[in-house]
Order: structure tokens, then C-alpha cells, then sequence
């Protein structure tokens, strides 16, 4: 984990954007694979469905994250958590065990039996590939925030608005919970300035391993 006095912000510039071809390919392989992985993914949503509506409420859960640009987009999930979840989240804030505007704790009692098992395996993203296929997110870039996290962005991170939001990232591939708000920020960042087809092959393969093993989740 940094160290915040051995920070060195990352600065986005317009070069690091102006990707073109990179951004017409990766657009190209989002739509393809976004739309093979539905169609083989298919029995398993349907299982995981039948689950979740077995712990009561919807199965497919949607909420507003902000997206490229700060436009705001609706992204779908399998519900994890009880019904009136957001409700209870102003009671559980004093135990929140993560830094900056993210809400994050161990053995959250918001989460259903079925959405332990689903969140374990990062199974309840899957309907995320929904918002890729629309054009919505990527396979790869930084995670969408809630539109409360993005008002208590600073400038620096406010970067990370400037690219399409993924299903995964380089914090997602290489700690997920377990590091901090600030190591997120510096990993998006980093992603930005490097991000290319070969590097987002490599997080994809490497989230595989994440979440194979469970590597940080929660």
C-alpha cells in the first residue's frame, strides 16, 4: 500500500485521450464479447435469478453510477443485499472501514445468504455486460462511482470521469477491497496513462485470478 507522503500524482493529459484506434478496437471487442459472454452466460443468469428471488425482492438490481464525461447511467446487478438496504446505510457508516467518499465493510449484514455466494465470485457484475453491450462501461476502466462519491472528488480524481467506465480495473485485478480509497484513485489514474490492448488483456486474465481465489473481496 502507498504511502501518502510518497504519492506522486498521476496527470492525465489530452495524448493520454486521444486514442482513436485504440478506442474503436476496444469498443469493437466490448460489443463482441459483451454479447458472446450473454449468450453463454445465459443458464447461469438464469439460475442466479431464481436464487435471488428466492431470498425475496427483484433479482436484477439497478442503481445510478456516473459515467464519462460525469453522465450519469443506470447499471444493472444481481441484487446482493436486502430490500431496503440503502436505507440502512446511514446506521452502519460508523463502522464503514474504507477511506475517502466509498462505503465498504466486512461481513456487511445488508447482504443476503444468496449474495455472499454471488459477491464471493463477483457472479452478481454479471449483468453489467448489459451496459457494456450499450456502450454504457467497457470490460476495462475505472469503476463507476455514485454520484455522492463524485462530489466529494477532488480535481485529481476527477480524472477518472474523462475515460469509459469497466467492469474491472487495475484495483480490481490486483487487490479489489483490500486496498485503499486513495491506492483506487492512483491505480485508475496509472491506467489511464498506460491503458492499451495488451494491457487490458492482461487485467482481464488477471481478474480471472482474482476472483478465482477470491483475492480481496467483500
Amino acid at each position: 500500500m502507498l504511502l501518502q507522503e510518497e504519492r506522486e500524482q498521476v496527470i492525465i493529459t489530452q495524448a493520454d485521450l486521444n486514442k482513436p484506434v485504440y478506442e474503436a478496437v476496444k469498443r469493437i471487442f466490448d460489443a463482441l464479447f459483451s454479447l458472446l459472454a450473454l449468450a453463454v452466460l445465459s443458464p447461469l443468469f438464469l439460475i442466479t435469478a431464481i436464487a435471488v428471488k428466492s431470498d425475496g425482492g427483484k433479482a436484477i438490481y439497478k442503481q445510478i453510477r456516473i459515467g464519462k464525461n460525469n453522465k450519469p447511467f443506470y447499471m444493472y446487478k444481481f441484487r446482493s443485499m436486502c430490500p431496503d438496504a440503502e436505507h440502512m446505510q446511514d446506521e452502519l457508516m460508523k463502522y464503514n472501514e474504507m477511506d475517502g467518499p466509498v462505503f465498504k465493510i466486512k461481513n456487511d449484514p445488508r447482504i443476503t445468504k444468496v449474495g455472499k455466494f454471488i459477491r464471493k465470485y463477483s457472479i452478481d457484475e454479471l449483468p453489467q455486460l448489459v451496459n457494456i453491450l450499450k456502450g454504457d462501461m467497457s470490460i476495462v476502466g475505472p469503476r463507476p462511482p455514485l454520484p455522492n462519491e463524485v462530489m466529494q472528488y477532488n480535481e485529481y480524481q476527477l480524472q477518472r470521469l474523462w475515460v469509459v467506465p469497466g467492469l474491472t480495473c487495475f484495483w480490481q485485478a490486483y487487490g479489489r477491497s483490500s486496498l485503499s480509497f486513495e491506492d483506487w484513485m492512483d491505480m485508475d489514474m496509472k491506467y489511464i496513462k498506460r491503458r492499451g490492448i495488451l494491457l487490458d488483456l492482461s487485467l482481464i486474465f488477471r481478474t480471472i485470478y482474482a476472483v478465482l481465489f477470491k483475492r480481496g473481496a467483500y
